[in-house]
């Protein structure tokens, strides 16, 4: 008989870990699994953000230890992310560190406001491959931010970043127990610390002290000028951080059976960003990579092994900082290029898939990488592509309304049946579906397989009707579903 342990995909609470020795081992050791793995790429990411990599680590354990007791999905990692540290990237850059906090708060209140009004639900409508162009954008953006730490370099950052893929992409085929990026990045550092290297280290990026940081305060006036500046970066933080931390979410419940709340998941996120920038300074959300590890590798299904990664993160960060910062950076570059190129969805660009996959929805997938690519922000590439894909939809089902025309035997009734979706792009195609001149005086439309949707179609069949008494013909509707009918009573002759 199998028990729950047996079977990680049946749902397990805290009590039931709590009260299993072997359980809390497993959640145990698979948090400590995800924090290792989890090092190297949020320091990374902090060099791609512009911050002290001091600042995504601690950001990183407020985040996972919050979002271990505000989440709406157990076992799901939560720390500094890189889609979030492309989007603040920019404005770092333009404007400087002291404007991160603001806009993480404000983009932690837009994520509690999106979560209390549960509007997380509305993440069904980005279309399968808006999500694929997502996915792919996000590998092209964090493999060319690391380029500049390796092309143009030594040849001896040459060597070291080879030994780098080499022991990221073979190592883990005779040897896994050990996280095999973790063991680059000790490998690489050691040889560089025991040989004094002269090689970029992390600590050239920003001071690696030992011990936390106090509270952050408020670098930059509130005023309009702050809220011009931190506006633009706060929405896509806070549109970012839903999406991927929603799209993770759907991933795990798929993963292990077992649901979980959305709109639990996107307040929380909102409120964990919020303790993030007074106590860390950058915002985050779901990690892809790491959750897999904690649910995957390590089989973690409760919110035990999230509170173990934050635990350990933070041992880390205040025993090991002086050595983090001896850490080369081109070990970093080399690991966040093989996570760029595992991030691609490599099977979408098969010529096999693309031969199969509908043109209308590989063109949807290009418009979304081109976008996210072209501006370097993931909101505006998935909203770009959001668009598209609307505009292409729009344009098919606008053209499947049909109208067939059958005339009694007497020749003085015409009854049109239609037939599709009535909305605004498919309402101007029915107007030009009737014979109005040679239709007899008494014309039926029988509308049983159509429906109603907006107002734009009731004007449509106002001025269908309108049209057909310049002939001199009486019109009269026929089959409408209770809703459409109410909706047609209610706007007819007023649209």
């Amino acid at each position: 008989m199998k028990t729950l342990s047996d079977n990680p995909t049946t749902a397990v609470s805290v009590a039931d870990v709590l009260r299993s020795p072997g359980r809390l081992f497993r959640e145990s050791l698979a948090g400590v699994l995800t924090a290792l793995a989890l090092i190297p790429e949020v320091i990374s990411f902090s060099v791609i953000a512009g911050v002290d990599p001091k600042v995504s680590l601690v950001a990183s354990i407020v985040l996972c230890l919050s979002m271990s007791v505000l989440g709406g999905r157990p076992a799901m990692v939560t720390a500094a992310a890189g889609s979030v540290a492309l989007v603040i990237g920019p404005m770092v850059r333009d404007h400087g560190v002291g404007y991160i906090m603001p806009a993480v708060i404000l983009a932690g209140i837009i994520q509690i406001m999106f979560g209390t009004l549960g509007l997380a639900r509305m993440m069904r409508y980005i279309p399968r491959s808006v999500m694929t162009g997502f996915v792919n954008a996000l590998g092209i953006l964090i493999f060319f931010a690391q380029v500049p730490h390796v092309l143009g370099q030594s040849t001896l950052v040459w060597a070291l970043f080879a030994a780098t893929l080499a022991i990221v992409i073979f190592l883990p085929r005779i040897f896994s127990a050990i996280p095999a990026p973790l063991i680059a990045v000790v490998l690489i550092t050691t040889i560089s610390v025991s040989m004094g290297l002269a090689l970029p280290v992390v600590g050239d990026e920003g001071p690696m002290h030992a011990g936390l940081p106090s509270i952050n305060s408020l670098m930059v006036p509130l005023n309009l000028e702050t809220l011009k500046i931190i506006w633009p970066c706060a929405l896509s933080v806070a549109f970012v951080g839903l999406m991927e931390s929603l799209l993770t979410a759907r991933l795990v419940d798929d993963l292990t059976d077992t649901p979980s709340s959305k709109r639990r998941e996107s307040w929380g996120l909102g409120v964990a960003n919020i303790f993030a920038a007074f106590y860390g300074g950058i915002a985050g959300c779901a990690m892809i990579g790491q959750t897999i590890v904690n649910v995957e590798l390590g089989k973690a299904r409760t919110r035990v092994s999230t509170i173990a990664a934050g635990l350990f993160l933070l041992l880390m960060v205040t025993g090991l900082s002086e050595i983090m910062a001896k850490i080369p950076m081109v070990v970093l570059a080399g690991i966040m290029m093989i996570v760029a190129y595992k991030t691609v969805d490599w099977h979408s660009l098969q010529p096999k898939t693309l031969r199969r996959m509908p043109l209308p929805e590989t063109l949807v997938m290009l418009v979304t990488v081109i976008t996210t690519v072209w501006t370097g922000n993931l909101a505006i590439g998935v909203v770009g592509g959001v668009i598209f894909a609307t505009l292409l939809f729009a344009r098919r089902v606008a053209h499947v309304i049909h109208a067939e025309r059958q005339l009694d035997e007497a020749g003085h009734t015409v009854y049109y049946q239609v037939r599709g979706p009535l909305f605004f792009a498919s309402s101007n195609d029915l107007f030009e579906h009737f014979n109005y001149a040679d239709d007899p005086q008494n014309v039926v439309i029988d509308l049983t397989h159509a429906q109603i949707w907006d107002a734009s179609t009731v004007a449509a069949l106002d001025a269908i009707e309108h049209r057909y008494q310049k002939h001199g013909c009486q019109v009269s509707f026929e089959g409408l579903d209770m809703r459409s009918s109410e909706f047609h009573a209610r706007l007819s002759g007023k649209v």
